[in-house]
């Protein structure tokens, strides 16, 4: 069984219902997928890009993406309809524990100058954070990198609201940064 996993059953789950006033265990806010998506805007160029992103994309999650293609023709920027422009992937059960431990303690602390994410969430208790670029991940060869593509994470949770969502993320461990204030009391 996952590690992450682990925590939030034994620990986690327990603190939450406590913090909230939660009686059923149902009710108790949970993740329940981690969706990672890759735009490739520099598809429409060379469509080869597509396929380095999903490969990268599978080494790093241990799941084969599924190619995103455009659905309408924009010609602005060069694109047809149904032309590969990015890929995805959903997580679910242990892959999703395992990345989500994976993320929290190996990847985000291996960032440049990092201070902590942002802690804003969507309305619902879902977060969502982008990455400038796959190599931060221990998986990604940085002598085998084509090109530097970034990504973003949804954690999408049963929270319902945002205060119960930062406060799942936040027990599981997730280094949300710390809001300074300001002179007149105000958060930054």
């Amino acid at each position: 069984m996952a590690r992450l996993r682990e925590k939030y059953q034994q620990e986690v789950r327990a603190r939450l219902k406590q913090k909230f006033g939660i009686e059923n265990d149902h009710a108790v806010p949970r993740l329940t997928k981690i969706v990672v998506n890759m735009g490739v805007g520099s598809a429409v160029e060379n469509k080869g890009r597509v396929e380095v992103a999903a490969r990268d994309l599978a080494t790093i999650t241990g799941q084969k993406p599924v190619i995103r293609k455009s659905k309408k023709a924009i010609s602005g920027f060069k694109l047809r309809e149904d032309m590969p422009i990015g890929c995805s992937v959903t997580l679910r059960r242990e892959r999703m524990w395992e990345f989500a431990d994976r993320l929290i303690t190996i990847v985000l602390p291996r960032i440049r100058d990092f201070r902590g994410v942002k802690d804003k969430l969507d309305g619902r208790g879902n977060y969502t954070m982008g990455l400038s670029e796959q190599s931060v991940f221990p998986e990604i060869e940085f002598d085998k990198i084509e090109f530097p593509q970034g990504m973003d994470i949804t954690f999408v949770t049963t929270a319902g609201t945002d205060e119960r969502g930062h406060a799942l993320l936040k027990e599981l461990g997730m280094p949300f940064a710390v809001r300074e204030t300001t002179q007149k009391g105000k958060k930054s």
